[in-house]
């Protein structure tokens, strides 16, 4: 492998990722990993990644080691003393190379400060960051999706992204475990994700009563799965009460990776812009997703973006966390259960 200026690296390479949140972009920079497991069988491949995400690639089959990363702490002066022996347990490692995809100045002064051989990142203009890497990798493109500018990345450092790769590998003892602990078995699903960390990209909840009612209505061998933290539990009650039999209300009990295989046992998935639309698009499981104030080319269901709804409004999409239309959340609002129905039937036929 070699790198613009400099000379050709070791076959056997220690390589540090640097994507520590959220679950969305952690999935989304994942190809980076399995290409180089592709084409360096023998690398060594860290990652540092949030505490809270942890178990998502604990027993992952292309990562050597995880370095937790506690964002809450990060510029907490009781937590400088962990951080810098993080950092140097990170120079101990002498990485070959350092691949830095958050882009965020905290990223790239970690990126920096472990002291690789070779640090490359992604070139993103909001803190500066890039002035810390060897090698700066510009998005190719305004709406060019996260996906294509990370394997751009992959691309600068040598990687061949047009390779076939096992995405999001499925997680066998939590498979079984799932079926043995849900009795899945005998029925065909569709998982709801009513949740999302912004208010406005939140679908309102009676659309999604009203969608579980229809498809309930039209397949009578469908059964409707919940899935979402425990700040979703209100959202999840709620469907579940509208078809008790029906639906089962699993907000706040499943782990990461129970959530991650009951995305690949069901038949389709119905989701807001949050974090379960990558793992089901990770896996080419069929997604319906409903969009607002966000853009899907950039973000959206990789490979998928021909199944997103949104409304067409002049402020769509606005990327603000706040809605200041004249209508409020008419991005959401506008946007029928009807239509969710249509698409969702394409995958239940």
């Amino acid at each position: 492998m070699a790198w613009p200026g400099r000379p050709p690296r070791p076959v056997r390479l220690k390589v540090l990722i640097l994507k520590p949140s959220s679950l969305g972009d952690v999935i989304h920079a994942l190809p980076v990993a399995r290409l180089l497991r592709l084409q360096y069988p023998d690398c060594e491949i860290h990652w540092w990644l949030g505490k809270d995400l942890l178990p998502l690639l604990a027993d992952d089959p292309d990562i050597s080691r995880l370095i937790p990363f506690n964002r809450r702490r990060w510029w907490s002066p009781t937590c400088q003393t962990g951080l810098w022996q993080t950092v140097n347990a990170a120079r101990k490692e002498r990485y070959d190379l350092v691949i830095d995809l958050q882009g965020l100045m905290r990223s790239a002064l970690f990126a920096w400060l472990a002291r690789g051989a070779y640090t490359v990142g992604v070139l993103d203009r909001r803190e500066g960051g890039s002035a810390l890497y060897d090698l700066a990798v510009e998005r190719p493109g305004r709406n060019v999706h996260a996906v294509d500018w990370y394997l751009a990345v992959a691309k600068a450092i040598g990687l061949d992204p047009s390779r076939a790769i096992d995405w999001l590998p499925e997680n066998r003892a939590v498979a079984t475990e799932v079926r043995r602990k849900w009795r899945v078995d005998g029925a065909r699903w569709v998982v709801l994700c009513p949740g999302a960390r912004w208010e406005n990209k939140m679908w309102p909840l009676n659309s999604f009563v009203e969608l579980s009612r229809k498809l309930l209505h039209e397949h009578a061998d469908l059964k409707l799965v919940v899935i979402g933290g425990r700040e979703d539990m209100g959202r999840g009650q709620v469907l579940h009460s509208a078809e008790p039999d029906r639906v089962l209300d699993l907000t706040g009990c499943t782990s990461l990776t129970e959530m991650v295989e009951w995305i690949r046992l069901a038949e389709v998935t119905v989701t807001n812009d949050t974090g379960p639309m990558h793992v089901a698009a990770a896996m080419k499981k069929p997604v319906v997703a409903i969009f607002g104030p966000t853009a899907p080319e950039r973000t959206g269901p990789y490979g998928q973006i021909d199944r997103v709804l949104r409304a067409s409004l002049p402020c769509v999409p606005c990327l603000q966390r706040r809605c200041h239309f004249e209508e409020a959340l008419a991005c959401l609002h506008r946007i029928k259960p009807e239509q969710a129905l249509r698409q969702s039937a394409l995958f239940l036929a």
